[in-house]
């Protein structure tokens, strides 16, 4: 109830926000743009507009939540086809006849003589429909709580997430016919409408043009920008605030990505312990499941890989085997590093009675593309069954909060131990065996269970890992290590690197990140859109990067101002950058010749 409450104030704020202000006019503007009206029908235009846009937002965000189809598609393709729509409606507004030249249009007004009379009332509803609908893309990257709806409350019940969308879009959809409905009666009063024909409908049609172009290429953005840099209009400040005082409410299965941009927080790695490196988890430190309890179904899944296309389940091995559940996901360098362990106990133990279970639960999107999970469970080797998780289904049923994780279920179904993020392993198999030695005992049989500790080749000791540096996130959901730029903000802004090639880098700080060249942010990613730079001063040994290109792209890595490898990313993966020889302080620049590159994250081990 209370997220209920918080998603309808979010959603009348969102008219004060600094991707709304730019919008401003073309709401009053499209309940006008007939001219010389009634002010009844003026009234009517603007309802069918503030209707249509809380509609559009809806199913646009049903649209990306239920629909992998989508799930490649930049968030920058929406805002074009919004831009042209406007930019259509624009030249109409100026040039009505260009209307009546509209197929689909003509042909609704001009099926017989006798609706030709109520044929132009159709074009007008129709258009504002468009119109309104049109802004939805639009308006859903301007608030943290439509965020923590879209990532987690849907996610988890889509009852819920339906009633506080359905919510926000009427808190905005409501603040839109205010505006609307205030600015006919300034209008009015002004009696500039009093020409159908004259000037201010042309006026009208021009600021619908600029506005298009501006949401085209995307200078909307660098205005919100711009704003938020002048530190008015920050209306996301009042939602944040509001969503954190709630303790969570509304992120309960929130993870790492999920959680943006309603905390502030993100993953890293424990800096003031060497012996066992944080897991990805939320800010939504949730309790963990206690032991002894029976454990949850596996909730939802999107797919299966390693089962031979077969469906698999928790109950089916329930009085028959020892099941370990392990929350991952293919991107995470933490993950990576355990799975060397999870395999080797995978070999050791399935003939004396161990199922595993990974849980691939997605950081990123692309992570949800059952092919990229496919080709990474090859290409890591992984020989166990993999259950996808894109809704977070399995995940929400065991209160997970981070990656890696492991539970450990005992033949009663129960869950007898559980442990967040790398290291221990020796521990861990220790309870693994105790497990399947009672597992054997209470079906009466005299198996004997393999002893000793698993050592895998190459894999790496937790117990060295001395990493001084965050997690750092390039996306404007949450890169709150920019430094020479805005944060949180969607959109292009032009950034200016600091100069390395002197001897003094008194203008860098360690841990923050520094861009060179145009880039477009985007939740999840930042793109470079031409040749750009990237540079970081991080404490660690080896440097990681979750990148992609849509068309091979080589990195130029410089450690130290010294040339160490170029790189060619292509694929949505986890790149390995730098393998250094020792942990220390270093400055890593990364240089690209050409556009394309999409920079997710930097991981550090």
């Amino acid at each position: 109830m209370i997220l209920f409450i918080i998603s309808f104030i979010a959603g009348v704020l969102t008219i004060l926000a600094p991707c709304t202000l730019p919008l401003l006019p073309l709401m009053v503007g499209s309940s006008l743009a007939g001219g010389g009206e009634s002010a009844s029908t003026n009234k009517k235009k603007a309802v069918t507009i503030a209707v249509s846009l809380g509609i559009s937002i809806i199913l646009f965000t049903f649209i990306l939540k239920v629909s992998t189809a989508f799930v490649s598609i930049p968030q920058n393709t929406w805002s074009i086809i919004s831009g042209l729509i406007i930019i259509i409606f624009g030249l109409v507004t100026i040039f009505p006849t260009l209307w009546e030249k509209i197929p689909f249009i003509s042909k609704l007004s001009i099926s017989s003589n006798k609706l030709l009379g109520s044929g132009y009332q159709k074009k007008n509803f129709l258009g504002d429909v468009i119109i309104g609908a049109s802004l939805g893309p639009v308006f859903s990257t301007c608030s943290p709580t439509y965020f923590v709806i879209l990532a987690t409350v849907l996610p988890q019940s889509l009852a819920a997430g339906f009633v506080d969308l359905l919510a926000y879009a009427v808190g905005l959809s409501g603040m839109v016919l205010v505006v609307a409905f205030l600015g006919q009666k300034i209008v009015n009063r002004l009696g500039v409408l009093s020409d159908p024909k004259g000037i201010f409908k042309k006026v009208l049609g021009i600021i619908f043009l600029a506005l298009g172009i501006l949401i085209i290429f995307g200078i909307d953005k660098t205005i919100e920008a711009n704003l938020l840099n002048s530190g008015l209009f920050d209306i996301t400040k009042v939602e944040q605030k509001l969503l954190n005082y709630t303790s969570g409410v509304g992120v309960q299965t929130c993870n790492a990505s999920s959680c943006f941009p309603a905390t502030s927080s993100v993953a890293t790695q424990d800096v003031s312990s060497s012996t066992k490196p944080a897991a990805k988890q939320s800010k939504a430190n949730l309790p963990a499941r206690p032991h002894g309890i029976p454990a949850p179904e596996i909730t939802n899944p999107s797919g299966y890989v390693n089962t031979n296309g077969q469906t698999i389940t928790i109950s089916q091995f329930r009085g028959k085997k020892i099941v370990l559940i392990d929350f991952w996901t293919y991107s995470c360098i933490n993950c990576q590093r355990s799975l060397p362990y999870v395999n080797a106990w995978y070999d050791k133990y399935k003939d004396q009675g161990l199922e595993i279970i990974g849980i691939h639960t997605p950081e990123f999107a692309f992570e949800k593309v059952q092919s990229n999970v496919e080709n990474a469970v090859k290409k890591l080797g992984v020989k166990y069954p993999v259950v996808m998780d894109n809704d977070y289904g399995t995940w929400g049923a065991f209160n997970n909060n981070s990656w890696p994780r492991k539970y450990l279920i005992d033949e009663n179904g129960e869950i007898i131990y559980d442990h967040v993020g790398e290291g221990e392993y020796d521990a861990t198999e220790l309870v693994i065996q105790n497990a399947l030695q009672n597992l054997h005992a209470a079906k009466g049989d005299d198996m004997n269970i393999s002893k000793g500790i698993v050592a895998p080749e190459n894999a790496v000791n937790p117990n060295s890992i001395k990493v001084g540096s965050p997690e750092v996130y390039f996306g404007s959901g949450r890169n709150q290590f920019l430094a020479n730029g805005t944060q949180g903000v969607d959109g292009v802004q032009e950034l200016y690197a600091p100069d390395t090639s002197t001897q003094s880098n008194s203008v860098i700080f360690k841990n923050q990140l520094y861009l060179g060249g145009t880039w477009n942010f985007q939740k999840e990613y930042a793109e470079g859109q031409g040749p750009s730079k990237i540079i970081f001063d991080y404490s660690a040994k080896n440097v990681y990067m979750v990148a992609s290109s849509d068309t091979p792209i080589t990195l130029h890595i410089y450690i130290d101002g010294v040339k160490n490898k170029d790189i060619v990313v292509s694929g949505n993966t986890l790149y390995t950058l730098v393998e250094g020889t020792q942990y220390g302080e270093h400055l890593i620049q990364i240089e690209t010749d050409r556009a394309g590159l999409k920079a997710f994250t930097f991981t550090f081990g």
